[in-house]
């Protein structure tokens, strides 16, 4: 990961107020990253040709914060980003976000006014009209993180798994695959679910109760015999068919999620597979597995 000139990484960590940006802006300094938080959106594109050449050698990349209380957000936002996209960088855009009771919650507990906040706007009123002005940022973004449910090390430990699976890729459509399970709950971000609890359940095998769905073993359990051999070739023939009809109409973004009871063996093992195939075919892809530990 070492940025050198043709391969400076230049993350954007935007999103909601409260939703973790701030936490998630530490997790690439202790990354190696030189970050910036609060930086006029009108003055990015010549803060990376400053950094090419004072410190492109010594940090790993740049990581820049942007949120509202940039006032130039709205106006220079997609200036800024085409002006970023021409030059010779590698560049991705995570956007944080939550429930707005959650955020409510947090604001509360903190006590800190949200940055909208006014004698003439409520905390939840302005939580909505951020929510409202952040969407060309968030309909920009490589990754969504949904940290509703996620501590502040939940949300460290997330971030750093994330990071690690983004795959660049030329491709204008980014997949980002995950699993979970539904005892925990559904994501509210994804964009198609498919539910796998018809699949055989390793959890009934003493053998591979404590493994997981990246051991050989439970894979080949749910996916090397029926139905799962043959519901992997027909859900692979399915995305490979449905993924360009998705990239031909504009979309830019699409998350897929498996899900079974825990989230750890069969949903484990199908986001896997897919997320290997799909790697090959050459998207850009992001892998999550959100309930792993827990189930």
């Amino acid at each position: 990961m070492d940025a050198t000139s043709g391969d400076m990484k230049i993350v954007i960590l935007t999103g909601l107020s409260g939703s973790g940006k701030s936490t998630g802006l530490r997790v690439f300094e202790d990354l190696g990253f030189f970050c910036v938080d609060g930086l006029p959106v009108s003055l990015v594109p010549k803060l990376i040709g400053l950094f090419d050449e004072k410190g492109g050698q010594r940090y790993k990349g740049l990581a820049l914060g942007m949120d509202v209380r940039q006032a130039d957000l709205d106006r220079d936002w997609g200036i800024t980003l085409a002006q970023i996209k021409v030059k010779d960088v590698a560049l991705q855009i995570l956007f944080f976000e939550a429930d707005t009771q959650e955020i409510i919650r947090r604001y509360a507990t903190t006590r800190r006014p949200h940055p909208l906040e006014s004698a003439a706007m409520g905390l939840e009123q302005a939580v909505l009209a951020e929510r409202e002005r952040m969407t060309p940022l968030r309909d920009a973004a490589d990754m969504v993180l949904d940290t509703t449910h996620f501590s502040i090390h939940d949300l460290r430990r997330k971030l750093q798994e994330k990071w690690a699976s983004i795959r660049p890729s030329q491709g204008s459509l980014k997949v980002h695959v995950m699993s979970f399970g539904f005892k925990y709950g559904p994501p509210s971000e994804a964009d198609m679910v498919f539910d796998l609890r018809f699949l055989p359940n390793p959890y009934f095998d003493k053998e591979l109760r404590e493994q997981t769905g990246k051991d050989a073993p439970v894979r080949d359990y749910v996916l090397a015999r029926e139905p799962g051999l043959e519901f992997l070739a027909r859900l692979t023939d399915f995305l490979r068919y449905l993924l360009p009809l998705y990239a031909k109409e504009g979309r830019y973004r699409l998350t897929i999620a498996f899900g079974c009871t825990g989230g750890r063996h069969r949903s484990v093992a199908v986001a896997e597979s897919i997320f290997d195939t799909l790697s090959k075919a050459g998207y850009s892809i992001s892998l999550e597995h959100r309930h792993i530990e827990r189930g």
